[in-house]
């Protein structure tokens, strides 16, 4: 299978231009821990997530850095920490270094890709544009489906010995 076998079509975005509540209210609206970012021509430029926005001045509960467990935080460290806690724009926080694939990357490739860069979606591209996304939900619904038709068939084959 590939990544075409289960994507979710219908894609939602956000403009990096837009507010960090903006984009924390079309993931609440669309029932999403996460959305794509997009320039003015559609074209992914980051990815914003609900990690992203948890840790937030205006609830107050922006990083604390003397309470980080990797010791002591470097100053690169405290001002990414700041940024991500009291920036305004989608663009200001989002990540950048996006991980895509192709419709055509095999399953086995995007669950690694999911395992190692410790993500759970991934965007699926065609000519530059967002065509869908890859969750981690979609590999368990693909595993549900594939699973589905062995079921039936141990179910049938039980139900002939029980005569």
């Amino acid at each position: 299978m590939k990544a075409s076998d289960i994507i979710s079509a219908a894609v939602v975005t956000v403009p990096a231009e837009a507010t960090v509540v903006e984009a924390a209210r079309v993931m609440l609206e669309h029932g999403i821990s996460g959305v794509p970012a997009v320039d003015h021509e559609g074209r992914p430029v980051g990815i914003i997530t609900d990690g992203d926005l948890f840790r937030r001045c205006e609830i107050g509960t922006e990083p604390d850095p003397r309470l980080q467990s990797q010791g002591p935080p470097s100053d690169l460290d405290t001002i990414r920490r700041f940024i991500q806690s009291h920036g305004r724009q989608v663009k200001d926080i989002m990540t950048r270094d996006v991980v895509r694939v192709s419709e055509d990357t095999p399953l086995a490739r995007v669950a690694a890709l999911l395992d190692l860069k410790k993500i759970k979606r991934v965007p699926v591209m065609r000519h530059g544009k967002i065509v869908g996304i890859v969750s981690r939900a979609d590999l368990l619904r693909a595993l549900v489906r594939a699973a589905a038709p062995r079921a039936s068939i141990g179910s049938a084959a039980r139900g002939r010995d029980d005569d």
